[in-house]
């Protein structure tokens, strides 16, 4: 089999394959963005992944999503997005509409109070990244996030 670029074994200074470094540093980097936004989100009694609903509800609009379609856009999937969601609904951030023509399906919506407490939050959160990021050059983040769109496709 002939050695190419892409197949042959890429070595490091440390002696491992270069592969592997890249996607420790995308770990690590991953790692302290997450610790640092559960930080800040705990400060106003969010976790990660009620956020992440959030926005995905903020995303839908007035129509809203259904469970499966909310787990589905999820960053990360989570084992049981119905008790998530009845968490939202238990603070007021969502409601549920059931369908008058099928109970069984239902849709969540995000509320006004869900909205208000995204758009307190999106200045933060934007500080947040720029805290991590705003050393950058607009090319090198503009590169870095089409190489890591790149590196998520399956070859």
């Amino acid at each position: 089999m002939k050695t190419t670029p892409h197949t042959a074994t890429r070595k490091v200074s440390d002696g491992g394959r270069l592969e592997e470094e890249v996607s420790l540093e995308i770990l690590r980097t991953a790692a302290g963005l997450e610790h640092f936004l559960v930080e800040g989100l705990k400060v106003h009694g969010l976790t990660m992944t009620q956020y992440n609903v959030l926005r995905i509800l903020r995303g839908a609009g007035t129509t809203g999503l259904c469970r499966n379609d909310v787990g589905a856009r999820m960053l990360s999937p989570v084992p049981d997005a119905t008790r998530l969601i009845d968490r939202l609904i238990a603070a007021g951030y969502a409601v549920k509409d059931k369908n008058p023509d099928d109970k069984r399906y239902t849709t969540t919506r995000i509320t006004e109070k869900g909205l208000r407490l995204l758009n307190d939050l999106d200045e933060f959160i934007l500080g947040m990244h720029q805290s991590r990021f705003g050393h950058m050059s607009e090319s090198d983040l503009t590169s870095l996030s089409n190489l890591l769109k790149t590196a998520r496709k399956q070859p």
